[in-house]
């Protein structure tokens, strides 16, 4: 048996994938979750933030952990119940597993959390964004600021921690891609706000890569973007779908106080935006890049 990799988050988009890959690479692969669940090939343990439980037997044998586990940002209305559980999904819940290891004394030899480029601020303008670039002071900022501080209490325990802030995932199976991609299919696509505002984009598999490198390669540590380069505008991607899916895009845009009025607070999410420059992993890495592109990027989820 290979090592033993624990996930948390690991139903979700990017743990899913990354599940599969690090299967096939012939590690052995664990998943932290709320509810028992039959994964093949996978083990599956329960946690419970609030009662400060984890199954025993997760962290037995431990040589890798990934953290992914949170309440997703864009689905239903900012209230202030769902803003605790954005942030304490992704903050406490690490903060659980830190507890966990040092009772027990166990020190992986590498920890890789998500982040988010949302790191910067939920709107930056045109401002180039590299990883020495300052905080934000939003609501989503804040989020991945804690998010960051979380994942440095496995760091305090002697354990190489990465972070990697992660853009758009360019995927069919979840994410932006499909809901953009929806009133394309039928000839209505069109950009959202003033179409202006930076995208910065990853294509899953490249996503899923990054982890696996992170883990396996002992350069790594600390924070990294998790993007492709370059960044596009909303408008730009909107057009890209549109012109892989043969579709015309003639659309007027759709207004900003539309979308506030639907969406509130969390509108942010699509008319907010980053330019977003990966300067850590073109000049600290070897990492290649399999979709470098976005046209070559839609066309393997979407063609």
């Amino acid at each position: 048996m290979g090592k033993k990799v624990l996930i948390t988050g690991g139903t979700g988009l990017i743990g899913k994938r990354l599940t599969q890959l690090l299967l096939d690479k012939g590690y052995e692969v664990a998943l932290l979750s709320r509810k028992k669940a039959d994964i093949p090939s996978v083990q599956v343990f329960e946690w419970d933030i609030q009662k400060n439980y984890i199954e025993e037997g997760a962290l037995d044998n431990l040589h890798f952990l990934v953290h992914l586990a949170g309440t997703n940002v864009a689905e239903g209305r900012w209230t202030e119940e769902r803003k605790k559980s954005i942030l304490e999904s992704r903050t406490e819940s690490i903060r659980l597993i830190a507890r966990k290891l040092a009772e027990k004394q166990i020190k992986p030899a590498a920890f890789v959390s998500a982040s988010g480029i949302s790191y910067y601020g939920q709107d930056t303008g045109d401002l180039r964004n590299t990883e020495s670039t300052p905080a934000g002071n939003d609501f989503l900022a804040h989020v991945s600021i804690e998010w960051e501080k979380a994942a440095d209490e496995i760091a305090a325990l002697n354990v190489r921690t990465v972070k990697l802030r992660t853009g758009i995932v360019i995927s069919k199976h979840g994410g932006a891609i499909p809901k953009m991609a929806l009133p394309a299919r039928f000839g209505v696509g069109a950009p959202l706000g003033s179409g202006k505002q930076w995208i910065s984009w990853i294509h899953l598999d490249d996503m899923c890569r990054m982890y696996i490198e992170a883990l396996e390669n002992e350069s790594w540590q600390g924070a990294y973007n998790a993007v492709a380069s370059p960044p596009v505008t909303n408008e730009g991607l909107t057009n890209a779908i549109c012109k892989v899916l043969h579709r015309p895009q003639w659309f007027p845009n759709v207004p900003a106080f539309a979308l506030k009025m639907v969406f509130g607070e969390m509108s942010a999410v699509v008319l907010g935006g980053n330019y977003v420059i990966n300067e850590r992993m073109e000049r600290e890495t070897g990492f290649q890049y399999r979709y470098g592109e976005l046209e070559a990027a839609l066309k393997a989820e979407l063609g």
